[in-house]
């Protein structure tokens, strides 16, 4: 099971598509205590992957001590970060505290287009400044690409510059209207350019040795399955199945995308709204509508329930609306 904290509202960048509203620092985020307290709940609840990521999670002064403390619970620490602010000591820091990964982004392999998605000049470079220094001091990193209408033409030419300089594995972030990737919604692929792009990652997968995954495009799994492609992966969608994220302040919801709030671990416990959420329950049932209730990959895929409520005014069982798959079949 995997679990994302927001460790901080707070970061260098203020980028078009941030779900977190993120740039400064919320008024009275977790302390450094009351996150050792939210850690020892997450171990609790049996999560094993811990993603510390933002706001830019390297902002946090405690960061290395949470990831140590993280580490002794047993937990597997890795991060989502922009990757500007990594030095070679702080990326020796990490690694010896026991981070297991650094996703690091990149949408572009154009600086101009990068730096300008992210609001943040000599961001390009920064990032891929970052990926060398993992790389240098030995702790893995992989890059992570948020897929737009305007990049999509680049994406087999990314992954071949992450396996050029070392990285362990290409991930791909499907836009869903949320923060303020409400107002750039249009540039987000919709329908037969969603199919295309997730059969050619696909298809990029059989060439390379390295592991690339969609993420918020879980028909990943059922075109995997069509084109005889291997993946680890057993599931699309994990929101509040196997997932789930919990804000700066401590406020939990099923995705980072789903903003459905379930509680604050400040006043109930990690683990217990883990357990006893009724949105989780529901989450946990299954059992969709439309189309994707239907279908005979739910179990693998599940449509993406974040832009299923989205599109279908808050109703996060619906059918999602950016699948072809159920439409054509008729089923």
């Amino acid at each position: 099971m995997i679990v994302s904290w927001n460790t901080t509202n707070a970061c260098n960048m203020y980028c078009d598509h941030c779900y977190r509203e993120a740039g400064c620092k919320a008024e009275d985020e977790l302390s450094t205590v009351e996150a050792r307290t939210l850690l020892e709940q997450i171990a609790k609840a049996g999560f094993k992957i811990m993603i510390f990521s933002g706001g830019e999670p390297l902002m946090r002064t405690d960061i290395v001590e949470l990831v140590a403390y993280a580490t002794s619970l047993g937990l597997r620490p890795v991060f989502g970060t922009n990757g500007t602010l990594l030095t070679h000591e702080l990326a020796r820091k990490l690694k010896e505290a026991g981070a297991m990964g650094m996703g690091i982004s990149l949408d572009s392999l154009d600086k101009e287009k990068h730096d300008n998605f992210r609001k943040f000049p000599g961001a390009w470079d920064g990032a891929v400044r970052g990926m060398k220094i993992c790389r240098e001091v030995g702790l893995p990193f992989q890059i992570h690409t948020t897929i737009m209408d305007w990049n999509a033409h680049e994406v087999e030419a990314i992954t071949d510059f992450a396996v050029e300089l070392g990285a362990v594995a290409h991930h791909f972030f499907f836009l869903v209207p949320t923060g303020r990737a409400v107002s750039i919604e249009e540039e987000s692929l919709k329908a037969e350019a969603y199919e295309d792009i997730l059969t050619r990652i696909m298809k990029k997968q059989q060439t390379v040795d390295i592991e690339l995954k969609p993420t918020c495009a879980p028909q990943f799994m059922r075109i995997a399955k069509q084109m005889g492609v291997d993946m680890r992966f057993s599931r699309g969608c994990l929101a509040g199945t196997a997932y789930c994220i919990i804000g700066p302040k401590g406020q939990v919801q099923p995705c980072a995308y789903l903003n459905i709030p379930l509680g604050d671990v400040r006043e109930t416990p990690f683990d217990e709204i883990w357990r006893n959420h009724e949105v989780l329950k529901t989450l946990r049932t299954l059992e969709y509508k439309g189309g994707c209730g239907s279908c005979e990959y739910k179990h693998a895929c599940g449509g993406c329930r974040a832009r299923a409520s989205f599109y279908n005014n808050g109703d996060y069982m619906a059918e999602e609306p950016w699948c072809l798959y159920h439409g054509r079949k008729g089923v």
